[in-house]
């Protein structure tokens, strides 16, 4: 959190004095710093609307924001004609200055090139840079996904080698390595193969890259018939693996297909401090190419969306006449405008709501998802997924990385507690988890004694002194209970100053998660199939952990009043005894002299509890 001097805030009123003269006409306003450097630039459709925004009340603004003004010296705007003007001169300024608080995306769209290198052994490759070195460079090609992908596909289909070994010097050395077991190498490095072979299958691979699956398919169909007809069965054998190799290629490529012949589909995860952003170009009706950006998540998605279309488009030269977008865009009929003007056709956003066009939606979300885990390390791309889109759900106001969850259990008010159980980053953090003994409700009062639970979580809250167990404050709160127990414990986070979004969690006839409950109403989750999966897995967990607790208190109760029965034991000798022996049964079996020796027992202790499990009335008990 950003902390302003009173100096600074006393800056910060001027330059809000000076936002208010602004004119209500479009424009672009540039933020500079105290060196006069350019750390931001925006466009708005009524400048002193916008900029005076800045320079007011920090309650509505994002950490970004705080960190932005903290830093503003002084300001200055151009005026424009309309607000599409601003957009394209927005545009302009932020590729000349690169602004440190505007979103900025690296353009490394280079060119790619297939590499054949030279000799007898020729090897196949993708690169980005054509050197003098006797290779064969085929190329260019814009879409280095595409190249790359495609070159992997073609050594495993024509079994040719991708390690470092160099033949025909290291034929016979060494073992070959797995591709060779797993049959996507022909291991040239054992002799496997001849040089004759080998450099058809090169050439066959080339023929791949070059014409595609069906030119393929067809060429090595002609050579497999000409191979039987010959009598040369064994490598017609291995032309018709080839064929099937190739086939099954065709399979998965048509899972990723479109019967929009050409768009590009954009989709954003939000993760802490990150947004990953995935953009899948599909022409023809089939993906093309696939990109991926790890920005910093310093703003709400509609603008991360905008800013980065713009970005983005500002980079390419092709533009689909539909963009397909996984949410709403701030200023998207501008922004429409624009890059209808730059692809000199129109062009149009898309947010879809069922069908084929969602599915693509939600595939580019997942491995956004996938790509935000990787880099952070944490969660799985699709527990990432499923807290991005609880966000979503609840209009959260960031990613729930850390969810509390809470049930109350007992039977008929008696051995009345809780369990907290906490999931971090969409897993289950058990040494955060705790027990509540309820203390100040008698009788079966679940609302009265969730008060109690959450009152104490958060005094705890306030009295640490490390953001660590209690210390942390919770992303969400997920009640085991419906509207009630929401409409409980909201008042007394407001009473208590703690802002912490609450929901309930509710379940159906069988016991089974139905939905997300606020004090107002329901929220489906059984179509969210994701945050279904994770919403379940928290209340189980949390019915598990506190009905476990209470069934091992009711436990303690049972045998406590076993032993506290017998003249001479109190609850310090039961305790004791239960220490030592582990169990009654341990305790009626035990000795005189074992019982005697007890830490805090004595003789006619001993001798009490001995004759009550061994007197004729209390046998069999």
């Amino acid at each position: 959190m950003v902390q302003l001097t009173e100096e600074k805030m006393a800056h910060i009123k001027e330059l809000r004095k000076k936002a208010m003269k602004l004119p209500l006409h479009p424009g672009v306003y540039i933020m500079h710093s105290r060196d006069d450097t350019i750390i931001y630039i925006g466009k708005a459709k009524a400048l002193k609307n916008r900029v005076s925004q800045y320079f007011g009340s920090d309650k509505n603004h994002n950490e970004k924001v705080r960190r932005m003004v903290s830093n503003v010296e002084y300001f200055e705007y151009i005026l424009t004609d309309s607000e599409f003007e601003a957009l394209i001169l927005e545009s302009s300024l932020i590729k000349q200055h690169q602004p440190k608080y505007n979103i900025l995306l690296k353009d490394d769209k280079g060119y790619s090139y297939i590499k054949v290198t030279a000799g007898d052994w020729p090897r196949i490759s993708e690169t980005k840079q054509v050197l003098n070195d006797g290779a064969k460079y085929i190329g260019p090609y814009l879409s280095a996904w595409t190249i790359k992908d495609t070159v992997e596909e073609a050594r495993k289909i024509f079994r040719l080698p991708s390690c470092t070994r160099k033949f025909p010097q290291e034929i016979g050395r060494g073992r070959p390595c797995l591709n060779y077991y797993i049959k996507q190498c022909c291991a040239p490095c054992r002799g496997h193969v001849s040089q004759k072979e080998y450099n058809e299958a090169v050439q066959e691979a080339l023929d791949f890259i070059r014409g595609g699956t069906s030119d393929s398919v067809r060429t090595l169909t002609e050579k497999m018939n000409e191979a039987a007809e010959n009598l040369d069965f064994e490598l017609a054998a291995r032309i018709r693996d080839r064929i099937t190799a190739i086939n099954k290629l065709k399979e998965r490529q048509k899972v990723v297909a479109s019967r929009v012949p050409e768009q590009d589909v954009i989709a954003l995860v939000l993760g802490g401090e990150k947004v990953s952003i995935q953009v899948f170009r599909f022409a023809g009706g089939r993906l093309y190419d696939r990109e991926s950006f790890l920005l910093n998540a310093d703003d709400e998605p509609e603008q991360i969306r905008s800013e980065f279309v713009m970005q983005y488009y500002s980079m390419r030269d092709k533009i689909p006449p539909v963009i397909t977008i996984d949410g709403p865009v701030n200023d998207d009929g501008v922004l429409e405008e624009w890059l209808t003007k730059k692809a000199e056709r129109r062009v149009k956003f898309h947010i879809p709501q069922k069908g084929e066009q969602k599915q693509l939606v939600e595939m580019c979300r997942t491995n956004a998802a996938e790509a935000l885990a990787q880099a952070m390390g944490r969660a799985t791309g699709r527990e990432t997924s499923a807290l991005d889109e609880l966000r979503q759900l609840l209009n959260l106001p960031k990613t729930p990385e850390y969810i509390e969850s809470y049930d109350i259990s007992n039977l008929a008010g008696g051995e009345n507690v809780a369990g907290m159980i906490v999931f971090e980053n969409g897993r289950p953090l058990k040494s955060a988890y705790r027990k509540f003994k309820i203390k100040t409700v008698v009788g079966q009062d679940d609302y009265g004694s969730m008060r109690e639970v959450i009152r104490r979580r958060f005094e705890e809250y306030r009295a640490a002194d490390k953001p660590e167990g209690f210390g942390r404050l919770p992303d969400l709160i997920l009640l085991d209970g419906g509207k009630g127990h929401v409409g409980a414990i909201r008042p007394l986070l407001r009473e208590m100053g703690i802002d912490v979004p609450v929901y309930g969690m509710v379940k159906d006839d069988k016991h089974r998660t139905r939905a997300i409950t606020e004090d107002g109403g329901e929220i489906a989750i059984q179509s969210t199939r994701a945050v279904f999966t994770l919403v379940s897995s928290i209340q189980d967990e949390v019915h598990r952990f506190a009905i476990g607790y209470h069934r091992q208190q009711r436990k303690k109760a049972t045998i406590s009043t076993t032993l506290t029965s017998i003249p001479g034991i109190g609850e310090t000798r039961a305790k004791a005894l239960m220490k030592h022996f582990t169990t009654i049964r341990a305790v009626s079996e035990a000795t005189e002299e074992m019982l005697e020796e007890t830490p805090g027992m004595n003789a006619p202790a001993a001798r009490a509890v001995y004759r009550y499990f061994h007197s004729e009335e209390n046998d069999g008990e």
